[in-house]
C-alpha cells in the first residue's frame, strides 16, 4: 500500500463540537478545510455560518451577536442566522447576492453535527449512534483533541487495539492484547473487529474498575468490540468479568456481562485540515451511575492515555511528511483499519463528478 492520499467525503455528519462548546458567542472552526463559525440563537438553536463575509472576505468570527444577528468587524454587514445579509451600512438597498453559505445543522448524543456536502443530502437518520453519551442507563464524560495528524491515521490507531501492549502498558495493555487471536467483519459502511481474552490477568485499569465496582481481584474474561461507521466515528465495546463467569459468547448467544464491567470508547474524528484533526472522544461505563468523583477520574485518566496516542500519531504524521514515497506493509493486525479505510474511499469515490461519455460516431461508409 502507497503512503496515504488525503481524502474525506464531504456528504457526511462530522462533529463540530460539544454541545457544551456552544453558547451565545461566537465560535470559530474549521471542518474539512472549510471555515467556519457557530453560535447559539437565543431560542437555543444552533447556526452555522461559513467564516467569512461577503464583502472583504473578513473573518466572521471576528464580528459579535446582537440578538440573532451577527455584524462584521469590519464594515458592520449584518447577516442573519441562515447568512443572508439584512443591512449594509450607509445604504437601503441589499445587494440581492449578499450572503454567506450557511451548513445544516444538527445535535444529537450531546455532539453538534455540521454536514459540509450537498445541503440536500443532509439526512439526521445518518449521524452516527453514539447513543451511550447521553444514555441514562450510562455514565461519562469526554474531550476535544486538537491532532497534528491525517484523520485517518487516528482511525488505524482505534481499529487495531494491539497498540495498548506497547503505548499503554501501565494502564489498559498487557501481553495479552497482542497474542488474542480476533475476526474482522464489514459491510458496506461499518468494520468489526471483535476480540476476547479469557482468563488472563487484567491490566491496572480493568483491574481498579472492577475491585472498584465489585469487589473482584481474580482472573477475568476481558473483550473488545471495536466497530467502525464510515467516514470516522469508532466506537469500542470494552470491559472485564469474572473469568468463567460466562460472559463470553457461546453457541450464538450473546454471553452474561453481569459479573462484569462494561464500558465504552466513543470516539469520532473530525478532519480539520488535509493534516490535522478534531478528535472528540468519551468514555461511558454501566457501571456506579451516582459517583460523579468516578466519572471525573475516568476522563482525566483517560485523556492522559490519549496523550500518549497524540504523542505517537503526530510522531507517525511527521515521517510521513519526511517520506513521502514510502511503501506501508500490513500484517494480519491491520484487517480492520484496512477495512476501515477501504470504505472512507468508497464514500469519496461516490462524490466524485461522473466521467463525461465520449459519444462513438459510427464509420462513414466509402463511396462505391
Amino acid at each position: 500500500m502507497k503512503t496515504p492520499t488525503t481524502a474525506f467525503p464531504l456528504n457526511a455528519w462530522y462533529a463540530a463540537a460539544y454541545d457544551v462548546e456552544v453558547r451565545h458567542a461566537l465560535l470559530p472552526r474549521t471542518i474539512c478545510n472549510q471555515k467556519v463559525v457557530l453560535f447559539r440563537r437565543t431560542d437555543g438553536q444552533v447556526a452555522v455560518l461559513e467564516d467569512a463575509c461577503w464583502h472583504r472576505l473578513m473573518p466572521l468570527s471576528l464580528g459579535r451577536l446582537e440578538g440573532d444577528e451577527l455584524v462584521c468587524g469590519y464594515h458592520g454587514l449584518v447577516y442573519n442566522s441562515q447568512g443572508r445579509c439584512t443591512h449594509m451600512p450607509s445604504q437601503e438597498t441589499l445587494n440581492p447576492s449578499a450572503c454567506v453559505r450557511s451548513f445544516p445543522v444538527a445535535e444529537k448524543h450531546r455532539f453538534v453535527w455540521i454536514w459540509p456536502g450537498d445541503p440536500a443530502k443532509a439526512d439526521p437518520a445518518l449521524i452516527p449512534d453514539m447513543h451511550w453519551n447521553d444514555d441514562p442507563a450510562w455514565a461519562g464524560d469526554g474531550k476535544m483533541i486538537r491532532v497534528n495528524c491525517d484523520y485517518r491515521l487516528v482511525v488505524d490507531n482505534l481499529m487495531d487495539l494491539t497498540h495498548e501492549t506497547f503505548v499503554h502498558g501501565s494502564s489498559i495493555g498487557n501481553r495479552e492484547v497482542a497474542e488474542a487471536p480476533f475476526v474482522a467483519t464489514h459491510g458496506d459502511r461499518s468494520a468489526t473487529v471483535t476480540r476476547w481474552m479469557e482468563n488472563i490477568d487484567p491490566p491496572p485499569f480493568w483491574g481498579s474498575q472492577i475491585r472498584h465496582a465489585r469487589g473482584y481481584t481474580g482472573k477475568v474474561d476481558r473483550w473488545q468490540i471495536i466497530r467502525f461507521e464510515g467516514p470516522c466515528t469508532v466506537n469500542i465495546d470494552v470491559g472485564v468479568a469474572e473469568a468463567g463467569s460466562g460472559a463470553v459468547p457461546a453457541d450464538g448467544n450473546p454471553g452474561d456481562r453481569s459479573k462484569g464491567v462494561n464500558g465504552y470508547v466513543l470516539n469520532t474524528i473530525t478532519p480539520e485540515t488535509d493534516k490535522t484533526c478534531l478528535y472528540f472522544w468519551a468514555f461511558a461505563r454501566n457501571y456506579c451511575l451516582g459517583e460523579q468523583r468516578l466519572t471525573h477520574e475516568l476522563r482525566e485518566g483517560v485523556s492522559g492515555i490519549f496523550r500518549e496516542d497524540e504523542l505517537v500519531l503526530e510522531a507517525q504524521q511527521k515521517a510521513i511528511d519526511e517520506h513521502p514515497d514510502h511503501q506501508f506493509y500490513n500484517l494480519n493486525i491491520d484487517a480492520g483499519s484496512m477495512w476501515a479505510r477501504k470504505l472512507i474511499d468508497r464514500m469519496v469515490e461516490k462524490e466524485k463528478p461522473a466521467r463525461a461519455a465520449i459519444p462513438i460516431r459510427p464509420a462513414e461508409k466509402e463511396a462505391a
